[in-house]
This record gives structure tokens, sequence and C-alpha cells, in this order.
């Protein structure tokens, strides 16, 4: 009896030790690897990178092969293009999303419902693409940067609406209320009220929509292909001709370089991003 009773109290401290580890060498598994053949490939001879996997090169190339991609590759003008077309995009979206969503989640009625449900519908309907296009050809738009911002506010505002609204209606009401009984305009009320309160909100979908927008390739090149350089566009269209061909080594190197400021601005941005997932579920 006291066997058993000693085993029993074993397994579940057992389970404790056993799940966190599984757990970590899951994630490991998945994320580690891919991780660890990118960077082994960048830093390899175009020979010993024409099968990626995780052998060790003979001589550690990384930096000549991050040289190399940085003087011939193209890239600095590629960086500017996704720049130009990121910020404006974010900043518009993140601007006109929050105003939309504390709107839709402070006013009640079916007409509000509905056009809440259509503004987050973008989430689940994909955009037409030769609508889009077309749209923009007839704008006079087409090739432009501002025709791609235009086009990224209006794929990547449901995402925010969705966030946004959700958590503003966790926000008592009463906070908005006393800042009008002191003479506060409705445009104050959202600048110093709502919007301090939002930040670990906005933090989490700045960096879900600079991800697709830094990794975007197929509406970019149908908006702004042979007239505007970004990144991964850049990539894409290197990738098969020139500097690019067969070498496996050089295009993970642009990889790494390309994934470098995202990756600086999660590690930075981590404490908030995890504060904005968590939020609503804690109110």
């Amino acid at each position: 009896m006291s066997a058993f009773t000693t085993s029993a109290r074993r397994s579940p401290r057992l389970g404790r030790i056993v799940q966190p580890v599984f757990a970590v060498a899951l994630a490991v598994a998945l994320l580690g690897i891919p991780f660890a053949v990118v960077i082994l490939t960048a830093a390899k001879t175009q020979g010993e990178a024409l099968n990626p996997n995780l052998v060790f090169p003979r001589h550690w190339l990384l930096l000549q092969n991050i040289e190399t991609v940085l003087d011939q590759g193209r890239m600095l003008p590629a960086l500017g293009g996704s720049i130009l077309v990121m910020v404006p995009s974010v900043a518009v979206v993140l601007i006109l999303g929050s105003m939309a969503s504390w709107i839709l989640a402070r006013r009640k009625g079916r007409l509000t419902g509905f056009i809440y449900a259509a503004a987050i519908s973008g989430i689940i309907l994909p955009p037409a693409v030769v609508t889009i296009v077309l749209l923009l050809r007839y704008l006079g738009l087409s090739g432009t940067a501002i025709g791609m911002i235009c086009v990224y506010a209006g794929m990547y505002m449901s995402t925010v609406i969705f966030f946004v609204t959700g958590f503003v209606r966790t926000i008592p009401p009463d906070l908005e209320e006393a800042a009008r009984i002191d003479g506060a305009s409705p445009v104050r009320v959202f600048v110093q009220v709502i919007l301090p309160l939002l930040r670990p909100t906005l933090a989490t979908a700045t960096i879900l929509i600079c991800l697709y927008i830094w990794n975007d390739v197929f509406y970019a090149l149908f908006v702004v292909g042979g007239r505007l350089d970004t990144l991964p566009l850049n990539l894409f269209q290197v990738a098969s001709a020139g500097l690019y061909l067969q070498n496996w080594h050089l295009i993970f190197a642009y990889i790494i370089l390309m994934s470098l400021p995202l990756l600086i601005t999660f590690t930075v941005m981590q404490r908030r991003i995890i504060a904005g997932v968590t939020s609503g579920a804690v109110k």
C-alpha cells in the first residue's frame, strides 16, 4: 500500500517535469531546426549550400555572404521601398482603425452591429486582386507607393478594428464621462483617455501588420512590380536569375538581413505584445 502511494505521488511530479520538457523540445524542433538551417546555409559556400541541411560549413562565411548581398544584391534601395510603403500604411491603419473601433464599441444598435460585421469581414474574405489592380489603374495610382499604401490600409483595417473594438469594450465608460464633465472634446477624450490604454493592443496589431506587409510579395508584384522595389519583391525577382541563381547561401543571407528589423522590433516590444494578447481576458 505504501509502495502504491509512493508511486502515485511520483507520477504527478514526473508529469510536471516531463510536460514542460516535451513542450520546450517540440518548440525547439519546430522553430529551432528551420532557423538553424537558415543560419548554417547562409554561412556556406555555393557548393556546400546546394542542398540546405544541418551540416556545419567547413569555413564560416556568413559575414562574407552578407557583405556580398549588401554590395551586389540591390538590397538597400529595396529596404527604402519597404519602409516607404510600410510606415505610412501602419500609421494610417492604426489611427483610422482605432478611432473607428472606439465609435463601434461605444454605440449600440443593429446598424452599428452591421457596420462592425462588415468592417471585420476583411479578415475572412480575400481581396479581389483583379478588381484592386483595375481600380488603381482607373484612379491613376497603379505602380505608385500611394496605391500600395491604400491597398495595405484597406486590407488590414479589419485586423485593427477586430483587436481594438473588443478591448475598448472592456474600458469603463465612466472614464470618458468624467473627462466630458471636465469639458474635454471627443478628440481630447480619445487622445488623452482612450489612446494611452490602447498601447498594448496597438503594439500587438502593429507587429502583426508589419509582419504581413514586410513579407508580402503577392500584392506588391501586381500593384508596384517593376516600378518600386520592396525587400521580398526584390528577392523574388532576382532569386531566379543573376547573382542568386542556385546560390542558396546568398538567398538565405538575404533572408537573415530582411528578418532582422522585425526580429529587433519584436524583441523590444515583446512585453507589450504579450500584454495586448492577454489584456482582454484579464479584464
